[in-house]
């Protein structure tokens, strides 16, 4: 009879981009293998609750097609033509190469590029002590949050809020622009317990009816970049009905005449057109929060991946200042924690070391920049080499085409470092195989929480793979770089970080792996008043004071801003040849293009599809399961089509990023979106597209 394995459980950390840093339970079952993944019960937002793609991750770790060796190309650029090589050799070249590049073109020639792919500080930003140490071009990081943080931060002076847990203690639960059940599902726990619990009330806000809308008590489904005239219209009726609190404000905000000037033409009856909501839905909701002292609006990421992103995350914010719902414990607003960490993360970014003052490229202009933009490139040298980690621009980059047309260049030198053979490997000169979070040591910080998390590393690795950390240093040393921070090892690093500042010892915090950062509750709730110097909330937002916390480059003239919270009419405009607004969703199975690769989430992804209201449908002569083409003047792409209820007519809605292959012609979605930086410091705009839409021929 043959003996159970005997497990053991690990403490973790998922490391993937989500505000909800799941903090993890691992089945160990030796030293090279996981079994079953749970979320840990005893972390109190976790809840014991974790995502279905999380929860299957031994098929991730354990992948037949991981990268497991260096590769180099000996073929044409995505030809698939790979040569096995030792590390030695790998960044030998690569340091040769990117010396001759440096000595021919200038160290701004370099541009080191990388993203969220994991969300451990040490592994994700440790890329930043080459590129400070040798004067690289700067990345200027705007492809997630430029719309999103910038709007939160103009009305109340920092990124932070109510502690996510508090949404349990609320009488109504605003979930306002993000699927929480395909994208952070702890959301749910919490406010279903606030349901379940208190009879609290729950309201979802989006484009379309997603899972979480299903689970609401009020559901809003709005044209995509409307969310600001929602806003204004609400705190119309707020104040034409005695809803507002004037007391509150006056002590708390900057609220005055000029501002309930502006919001008396700001009726339901205007509104009503423009976000495709009734009027009776209007002031039922406004009259649901007004008349709950106790709402907590959970404000999400999709409704700002907008042209006007930054002013309606704005806009939103304002409502539960007008009704003073910060008062309350389960009241007030929440968007991310991530202003509030206070780390001091000198030695891990090499920011001591930054030589000159390099030029900031955009990342989301990657398609401009590698095809030469002199804009895009600031008027310096062409991008002549890359090193690429944590991240897959030529699936997630907007406008695709342009995107993979510059990383196919000959003469563009790129090095990806990664765990599969993405779409962006695949036009690699030099592929190097990385780690995953159970094979390094990082810390973990929570955008959607409070806690600080350490994740282990717990298994042996596979193959002939290399920590991001560990690539950076050696390729560092055979650069000349010589400061010990190259030398270091990534525990070293968290411990260093951990010191810095003033956090409790790592060999303390991996006795329960975290530590608990949250912000007395009347800071959180901003009590004692919000965080610019007068501590009033901004009705007018402070756009100028925000650039100057957060380092944030204008992309407009600061005057065409709005001068209030309001609707702001800039989205991509439909017209006769592009009728129908797109947005790309996120999917349940996969996270942006990681996960894309499993065999569970491909089972539950399916083929890539497009849903379409019935009355279009009919228009056009397009029936369920049609193969479609979907396009504007950026590309065109195939999809299936998906006939559905619970949207406004002219939006198409396409979720998940399939691998680019998956489509018919080999585009993916972002062939369609645009690259053009959003008001007013840049971002990508995802959900605003103007696009037709044809059966496939």
């Amino acid at each position: 009879m043959n003996k159970p394995l005997a497990l053991r459980t690990a403490r973790s950390v998922c490391p993937h981009d989500c505000p909800s840093a799941c903090a993890l339970d691992v089945e160990i079952v030796d030293a090279h293998t996981i079994g079953r993944v749970r979320g840990a019960k005893d972390d109190p937002y976790t809840a014991g609750v974790i995502c279905e793609k999380v929860a299957r991750y031994a098929e991730r770790i354990h992948h037949p097609e991981r990268l497991l060796h260096p590769m180099r190309r000996v073929g044409p650029k995505g030809s698939g033509q790979w040569q096995q090589i030792g590390w030695e050799d790998a960044l030998d070249e690569i340091a040769t190469r990117f010396t001759q590049i440096e000595a021919e073109h200038g160290p701004e020639a370099i541009w080191p590029y990388f993203y969220a792919g994991t969300m451990g500080h040490v592994q994700r930003d440790g890329i930043e002590r080459l590129r400070a140490a040798k004067g690289y071009s700067r990345q200027y990081d705007t492809i997630c949050t430029g719309t999103a943080w910038p709007g939160y931060i103009a009305g109340t002076g920092m990124l932070g809020g109510v502690n996510p847990e508090q949404m349990a203690e609320s009488d109504c639960v605003v979930i306002w622009g993000t699927n929480a059940v395909h994208t952070q599902v702890n959301v749910m726990t919490h406010a279903m317990r606030a349901r379940k619990e208190r009879g609290a009330k729950v309201v979802v806000i989006d484009i379309y009816e997603t899972a979480t809308m299903a689970q609401a008590d009020m559901g809003l489904i709005l044209r995509p970049g409307t969310d600001g005239a929602l806003a204004v219209a609400v705190m119309h009726v707020l104040l034409r009905e005695g809803l507002a609190d004037r007391a509150y404000m006056a002590r708390y905000t900057d609220f005055g005449p000029e501002f309930e000037a502006h919001l008396a033409a700001r009726t339901p009856e205007w509104a009503s057109p423009i976000t495709g909501l009734s009027v009776e839905q209007i002031e039922a909701f406004a009259r649901l929060v007004g008349m709950t002292p106790r709402s907590y609006f959970r404000l999400g990421y999709g409704f700002t991946r907008q042209r006007n992103g930054a002013t309606a995350m704005h806009a939103a914010l304002c409502i539960p200042a007008m009704t003073g719902a910060w008062q309350h414990r389960g009241g007030g607003a929440f968007h991310s924690n991530s202003g509030t960490w206070s780390l001091d993360k000198s030695r891990l970014t090499g920011s001591f070391l930054q030589k000159g003052d390099p030029r900031w490229l955009d990342m989301s202009e990657i398609g401009l920049i590698l095809t030469g933009d002199a804009t895009a490139l600031k008027g310096g040298a062409p991008v002549m080499a890359m090193i690429v980690q944590n991240t897959n621009p030529a699936s997630v980059a907007p406008e695709q085409q342009l995107t993979r047309r510059g990383l196919a260049r000959e003469d563009l030198f790129l090095v990806v470092h990664e765990q599969f053979m993405t779409e962006t490997a695949e036009l690699a000169d030099i592929v190097l195989p990385a780690t995953m979070f159970l094979e390094h040591n990082d810390y973990y910080t929570r955008g959607g929480h409070t806690r600080v998390l350490f994740g282990p590393a717990l298994i042996e690795r596979p193959g002939d793979v290399r920590s991001n950390h560990e690539v950076i240093n050696a390729l560092a040393l055979r650069l000349g770089l010589t400061d010990d921070v190259f030398r270091t090892n990534d525990r070293d690093v968290v411990a260093d970080t951990f010191q810095r500042s003033n956090y409790p010892a790592l060999e303390e915090v991996e006795k329960t792996g975290f530590v608990d950062r949250e912000r007395p509750d009347a800071q959180a709730r901003f009590a004692d008043g919000f965080a610019w110097p007068d501590g009033k909330f901004r009705f007018a937002p402070n756009w100028q004071g925000t650039a100057d916390r957060k380092g944030y480059l204008w992309v407009c003239d600061p005057a065409d801003m709005p001068r209030f919270a309001d609707h702001w009419g800039i989205t991509e405009e439909t017209d006769h040849e592009h009728p129908f607004r797109l947005a790309t969703s996120p999917a349940r199975g996969f996270l942006n293009s990681s996960f894309n690769e499993t065999p569970g989430s491909q089972k539950r992804e399916g083929v890539p599809t497009v849903f379409i209201h019935p009355e279009d449908a009919l228009r056009l002569d397009i029936a369920e399961g049609d193969a479609v083409k979907v396009g504007n003047r950026r590309g065109s792409v195939i999809l299936t089509a998906r006939v559905r209820l619970g949207m406004s007519l002219g939006v198409l809605i396409a979720e998940g990023l399939h691998k680019n292959r998956s489509h018919r012609g080999g585009w993916g979605i972002n062939a369609l979106t645009s690259a053009t930086p959003a008001p007013p410091f840049g971002g990508t705009t995802y959900h605003d597209s103007a696009v037709w839409i044809t059966k496939a021929h």
